[in-house]
């Protein structure tokens, strides 16, 4: 996919299947946002098979089977849902309109999994928790700055090793380009997108949460501007919070539509990680005025000063764990807590944000 285009970009394939071929078999329903590109492509290379698509749009539907050749074009919804081969069903709908996807789905006997953000108030969190305990089925959710991201990946295993001690504080900034004319109506329409915070934040919220370890965060601040675009009304072109967690790291994000068009891909992704022993400096998707492609760490401790580039070292874990956790009901890829923790702070922090005028 093209790397300045943001709304269509899914990372290349980096196949490492943890099932035989129909082993796991899964289908998509519902095509509003690209990453259902990346989510599929996530979950093909990691060994299972597509089997059903449908989107009410029919030109949405060719290209998307277009890219996915021998997937079968479903006449509706409903003959997704009632194929009980299929174990999962991927969508990427209109964000206010993934939580009633994904109730339908759970009903239907079948794990669901979201492109971010998963949903846009507290009342459609509890409908998705009701759901889930009434199933048994999971609402797992497309995180993708940090799941389909092999420095966020690598910062993670590093981490985890102690390479910089306790993380005390996160810092991630999430810049977009935002390409107005390409967008569809939804995406300025608060109602449907959710708010900048809940949309694009929603990667920042989780991972603030993953990297300190946390269960919980309070959000201190959060404020939420729209600086250039009169003629979208309802777009928030710019927002940051300030989060503290339930075990006392800080969080702090940004997230715009600023991304100028001489950048070379659509958002200079960073994140900058400080722990009690040594830093993490993340360039997720460039090395700006260069030409190294992305995939970039810094890493400084107490031993070493190291530079990384990892693109095409790591690869992407996630749908692996995510596969073998709709086989087995292990919660290994992420827990439904952290995966709602996350859904919930990033819709808090639009619900309490300062408008700057």
């Amino acid at each position: 996919m093209n790397a300045k285009d943001g709304m269509n970009y899914a990372p290349k394939p980096k196949p490492a299947p943890v099932v035989k071929p129909g082993e796991f078999v899964f289908s998509a329903v519902g095509m509003d946002h690209g990453h259902i590109y990346g989510m599929c492509e996530g979950l093909i290379g990691a060994g299972g098979v597509l089997k059903w698509a449908y989107d009410p749009d029919a030109k949405k539907l060719d290209n998307f089977l277009s890219r996915f050749p021998g997937t079968k074009r479903a006449r509706d919804e409903a003959e997704v849902l009632s194929d009980p081969e299929a174990r999962l069903v991927a969508g990427a709908a209109v964000t206010s309109e993934r939580c009633a996807l994904g109730i339908r789905v759970m009903d239907a006997g079948k794990d669901y999994f979201t492109d971010k953000a998963p949903l846009t108030t507290l009342e459609q969190l509890d409908a998705a928790k009701a759901a889930v305990k009434r199933t048994g089925r999971k609402y797992a959710v497309y995180y993708s700055e940090r799941l389909h991201v092999e420095t966020a990946v690598f910062a993670g295993q590093l981490i985890e090793q102690g390479a910089i001690g306790k993380v005390v504080q996160v810092i991630g900034l999430g810049p977009h380009r935002l390409n107005a004319p390409s967008r569809p109506d939804w995406f300025f329409k608060k109602e449907k997108y959710g708010g900048i915070l809940c949309d694009i934040g929603s990667h920042q919220v989780e991972q603030i949460l993953f990297y300190t370890g946390a269960k919980d965060a309070t959000v201190v601040r959060s404020q939420t501007a729209n600086y250039n675009n009169p003629d979208y009304p309802e777009l928030d072109d710019f927002g940051d919070a300030m989060l503290v967690t339930d075990n006392g790291a800080a969080g702090y994000f940004r997230v715009d539509w600023f991304t100028p068009d001489g950048l070379q891909t659509w958002g200079d992704g960073r994140s900058f990680i400080l722990g009690t022993e040594g830093f993490i400096e993340q360039r997720k998707y460039m090395n700006i005025g260069t030409n190294d492609g992305p995939s970039h760490l810094f890493l400084a401790n107490g031993r070493e000063e190291t530079y990384f580039n990892v693109d095409g070292k790591i690869g992407y874990p996630y749908f692996g764990k995510l596969i073998l956790d709709s086989l087995n009901r292990t919660e290994n890829a992420m827990t439904q807590e952290h995966a709602f923790k996350a859904a919930e702070l990033c819709v808090k922090a639009q619900m309490q944000a300062v408008k700057i005028t």
